[in-house]
């Protein structure tokens, strides 16, 4: 594995270690609530219980979030390492979108100001949009 290849597993690395670190908030945020509120797990067994039931949803909503979008970028990331064709534009936007996807879930799983939300996912989709043309655009012709 080349210099290259190592360094675009660190920010799709930091991505899953985002993936981890707001999982571990969701499950705090819901024991202490389901705590506080004397729920018993059996009555939020599914979605609709839950939301019915629990207030504080940020960090679930969040994790969920994380589910979505990054799943481009790590297809993105996969395919380079698969090609071995992993330019170095490709590992500082790596890391770009990491941080900006890092901003957002701070954000919504704190103060969740809606347009400061909105305002860093938009840099991160258009990032992540503008990677994937440039790759493609990029990729050395057989």
């Amino acid at each position: 594995m080349n210099s290259a290849h190592s360094q675009l597993l660190y920010p799709m690395l930091g991505l899953v270690f985002l993936n981890m670190i707001v999982g571990l908030r969701m499950l705090f945020c819901r024991v202490r609530e389901m705590r506080g509120k004397r729920i018993h797990p059996q009555a939020a067994a599914n979605s609709v219980q839950m939301a019915a039931r629990l207030e504080d949803v940020l960090a679930a909503d969040n994790f969920r979030n994380l589910f979505e979008t990054p799943v481009m970028f790590y297809t993105l990331c996969a395919i380079a390492l698969a090609t071995n064709f992993v330019p170095e534009w490709l590992v500082i936007g790596s890391w770009a979108y990491v941080v900006l996807r890092y901003l957002h879930s701070y954000i919504h799983c704190s103060y969740n100001r809606v347009m400061h939300r909105l305002s860093v996912f938009l840099l991160s989709f258009a990032l992540l949009v503008g990677m994937w043309f440039a790759f493609v655009l990029s990729l050395p012709r057989v």
